[in-house]
């Protein structure tokens, strides 16, 4: 698959990504919102029910007490408690005011009207008679109708200046309050108080704290159809709204989760697809370059080996010296590449088949070091060793452990300036051994330094020139290390030089 392929569907699915959870961000947002509308809408709804249910019942109630007090003219008597069927029994009270409010109010006594037909009249006696009668009853009635509306404004005005706390019974508007709540479908839990006139408040049902939660409080006017309305008030306070808001979203929430989720593994897909594609473009190089470094050696071994073979060539003693010696260095060369064969061949497995020993480190350092002497020395260089480690015993793999001291040493060689100066240096930190390798070559880049253990990857190697390789010595060092379950880290300044240290557990 091409990069530019790999890209075009990366930005497809990115997009499309991006846009679905727009959607569904968007889709909980409305959702929200609309939830919230409603909820505020029918807690003001319900308010203004309880409201109105706390009117009926101070209206039903100071009649009732009102009604039921005898005068000297007239006793009328309402039986009975607030809520359970006095309405009736209040306008049977409130009709038989009516019947006789004027008679009770100017102390007069009801008389019986009468009438009497005159045959002097004529035929037209009768039904005049009758439109005088109904008029004058129609004129009683609006005279009766206005007494009775003073004494009912008369009544009810007393009820209104009187204190809020007189005329609400809190744990009657408890009840009330849970029952309209329960009503409109809000059964969750909420407190509330009552404010007076004068701003203090006067009540306040358990649970409810005033210095919290400001901006979630619910208001309501008490008694707003008073002629002058005071300004008491009715608080109210849902401690869970933002719980039973987002009730409402519970479904799509793990919606967006999962696509989250989804849009990671995409996303960490993409990245693997394009790091196994680098590495098969490294390993397609790796062998392209590994078939042209094969074929130097073996074309000298062969043709070395046909003039030995040649008998028409005279061969004198020099020449057979010089024609074994080339033999035997590309000999040698050749089995260095195959050994970097061998080892990409380590990277295919999850991890290297160790044979694992009790070795001292100390010791083992110190034989490399020696046999490593006579190359630094060629060079003009020199080999210091410091081995501090009083605890040198690890279990290690001998053939590869060496080989990792080797490639980190044979690199600070080939990348050194004159007059190397390697150091070798151990010690011991808690249940680990420390091993640290430090040159004073030319030294890493700080950008170079998180890839220099990625396998095939070179460092650009600036005026230094003619240093081959693969870019395996170092990812080869690290997987060996990791095998032997440890860790290497670096250090290096450009132009001062470059340090490796390597931790492995001690022997247990």
């Amino acid at each position: 698959m091409k990069k530019r392929t790999i890209f075009f569907l990366g930005v497809i699915m990115a997009i499309s990504f991006f846009g679905l959870i727009t959607l569904q961000a968007n889709y909980i947002k409305l959702t929200a919102e609309m939830r919230a509308d409603q909820f505020n809408e029918t807690v003001k709804r319900t308010l203004y029910q309880v409201v109105r249910i706390l009117e009926e019942e101070e209206t039903l109630q100071y009649l009732n007490v009102n009604l039921s007090i005898p005068s000297s003219k007239t006793k009328i008597t309402v039986s009975g408690t607030i809520g359970q069927g006095n309405s009736s029994q209040i306008k049977k009270s409130i009709q038989e005011i009516a019947d006789t409010a004027a008679c009770s109010e100017y102390s007069c006594t009801r008389v019986k009207p009468r009438l009497f037909i005159s045959t002097r009249q004529g035929s037209n006696t009768i039904e005049e008679s009758s439109r005088i009668m109904q008029n004058k009853l129609r004129e009683r009635y609006l005279h009766d109708r206005a007494l009775l509306d003073d004494i009912l404004i008369r009544l009810l005005s007393e009820s209104y200046i009187r204190p809020i706390e007189d005329r609400i019974n809190f744990q009657q508007l408890n009840e009330i309050l849970d029952r309209e709540l329960d009503f409109n479908g809000l059964n969750i839990p909420h407190y509330f108080s009552v404010i007076n006139r004068d701003g203090v408040e006067i009540y306040r049902s358990k649970g409810f704290e005033t210095e919290q939660n400001v901006k979630g409080y619910y208001t309501q006017l008490l008694f707003p159809n008073d002629p002058n309305p005071q300004t008491n008030y009715l608080r109210v306070y849902f401690p869970t709204k933002g719980d039973y808001i987002l009730s409402s979203t519970r479904l799509t929430l793990p919606s967006m989760i999962f696509t989250a989720l989804l849009l990671f593994t995409f996303i960490l897909t993409i990245v693997i697809i394009s790091r196994q594609k680098r590495l098969s473009e490294m390993r397609t190089d790796f062998m392209n370059n590994m078939t042209h470094e094969l074929k130097t050696p073996v074309s000298s071994i062969s043709l070395a080996s046909q003039m030995l073979n040649d008998s028409s060539i005279t061969k004198s003693p020099g020449m057979i010296q010089q024609l074994s010696g080339v033999i035997k260095d590309e000999t040698k060369r050749l089995s260095q590449l195959i050994d970097k064969v061998l080892q990409m061949s380590i990277f295919e497995k999850e991890s290297a088949a160790l044979k694992l020993k009790e070795m001292d480190i100390n010791e083992l350092i110190l034989n490399i070091a020696g046999n490593f002497a006579i190359k630094v020395e060629n060079k003009g260089g020199s080999i210091e060793t410091d081995l501090e480690a009083d605890d040198p015993y690890a279990l290690i793999d001998e053939v590869h452990f060496t080989n990792i001291i080797y490639n980190l040493m044979d690199n600070a060689l080939k990348y050194s300036k004159e007059a190397l100066l390697l150091r070798l240096r151990t010690w011991n930190e808690k249940d680990k051994l420390m091993i640290s390798i430090e040159d004073n070559g030319i030294g890493i880049k700080k950008g170079h330094l998180k890839r220099i253990f990625d396998k095939f990857y070179r460092i650009p190697t600036g005026s230094v020139h003619n240093v081959k390789g693969f870019g395996l010595g170092l990812a080869y060092v690290k997987k060996v290390v990791i095998d032997h379950k440890g860790s290497i880290r670096v250090e290096s300044e450009p132009n001062i030089g470059t340090k490796f240290i390597i931790s492995i557990p001690l022997k247990k």
